[in-house]
């Protein structure tokens, strides 16, 4: 399974547009609260923009991990097939 592994780099580029819709949440709910209340109004959106990429985040993670272990497992072979084959 090692040879299977994804890494920290992987996932990242596979999350760098789930981060950027999770901070603009963050940042919304943080401007749609009233003044004195900030933390109050934007808690709970927060906290679910948070469930929200986590879960996302999480099956990304097992996506790669499975298109990895498919590419390795059923890779092309380095022969090309024959004249019958390719028609």
């Amino acid at each position: 399974m090692d040879d299977k592994r994804i890494t920290a780099e992987d996932l990242e580029a596979a999350l760098q547009a789930d981060v950027k819709v999770l901070t603009g949440q963050i940042v919304q709910a943080i401007n749609r609260a009233k003044a004195g209340r900030i933390i109050a109004d934007s808690e709970e959106p927060v906290r679910d923009a948070h469930a929200e990429f986590r879960q996302k985040a999480y099956q990304r993670a097992l996506d790669l991990l499975q298109d990895k272990a498919l590419q390795e497992d059923f890779s092309p072979s380095e022969d090309p097939p024959g004249p019958g084959l390719a028609e």
